[in-house]
């Protein structure tokens, strides 16, 4: 079984987020083993993915786990395994994905970057948990609840250096948050290419800190959009990695847009 480590939302090798992804020919093995396998693999996602009949609302299911839980929506796994059936030649144009979050799409434009089509978040304005305060250790100016196939904190900070240098509390986190915490500020300077900067921390799934995590951007995208009144932006997000997000809000929907690069191309060995 063919499996890939692809760098997703960067054109470089080894920035973005890596997700593994691995293209089965029939139905899901047991979870059980998709699980083991995400757990070998030790990224934030493993993205596995199937071929459907033709006919259907969907090409390909698709479904992501973290080392130890499957979630309800990824954005840089899906942009991963968009990237990997597309360079396989698997299809051209509009590429299709039945998921736990509902039909997603993606396809890639003539200079590969890939947009991809995902559901917006809610934003719930709620009061900050003393016990996450505490674990981030910065002023907050906001803190918002995201929607159910998120089930993120988004917390906006003072400035784009708050994020940057913010080193909160893992072991609190894991204890208080849902899903993750995002936190975000505008900008410092636009002109450099982004209008606002975010880092994401899921110490409860498993992953310390998510260098790019695309199904986040589904919140931030109306978050900015509705503080600096544009529905087009950039997102810069990260720590030691870092990498790019393009979005557009379109009512209901958020366009997620970003290039891909595989880095390693292998085998696995161990069947179900």
């Amino acid at each position: 079984m063919r499996l890939r480590i692809v760098d997703a939302f960067t054109d470089r090798p080894f920035r973005g987020n890596p997700a593994g992804v691995l293209l089965l020919d029939g139905e899901f093995p047991p979870d059980s083993w998709l699980q083991q396998v995400a757990a070998e693999v030790n990224l934030s996602e493993t993205a596995f993915a199937r071929p459907l009949p033709p006919g259907g609302d969907a090409d390909w299911a698709l479904r992501w786990f973290t080392p130890t839980a499957e979630v309800d929506m990824c954005g840089h796994a899906t942009l991963a395994t968009a990237h990997v059936i597309a360079t396989s030649g698997l299809a051209t144009g509009l590429i299709r994905f039945s998921a736990r979050c509902g039909v997603l799409t993606a396809e890639a434009a003539e200079d590969s970057a890939i947009t991809m089509d995902f559901p917006t978040s809610s934003l719930t304005p709620v009061e900050a948990d003393p016990a996450v305060r505490s674990a981030l250790g910065v002023e907050i100016r906001s803190v918002h609840d995201t929607s159910e196939h998120i089930g993120d904190l988004l917390v906006e900070l003072a400035d784009e250096r708050a994020v940057r240098e913010l080193t909160p509390d893992l072991a609190a986190l894991r204890g208080h948050a849902r899903r993750g915490v995002i936190v975000t500020a505008a900008a410092e300077d636009p002109s450099r290419g982004y209008h606002f900067v975010s880092r994401g921390f899921f110490p409860a799934f498993g992953i310390d800190e998510d260098p790019v995590t695309g199904s986040a951007h589904t919140a931030l995208a109306p978050f900015w959009a509705a503080r600096l009144g544009r529905a087009s932006l950039v997102g810069l997000q990260g720590g030691a990695r870092t990498g790019l997000v393009a979005v557009r809000l379109a009512g209901d929907r958020t366009l997620l847009t970003g290039n891909a690069v595989t880095v390693i191309d292998g085998e696995l060995l161990t069947r179900p």
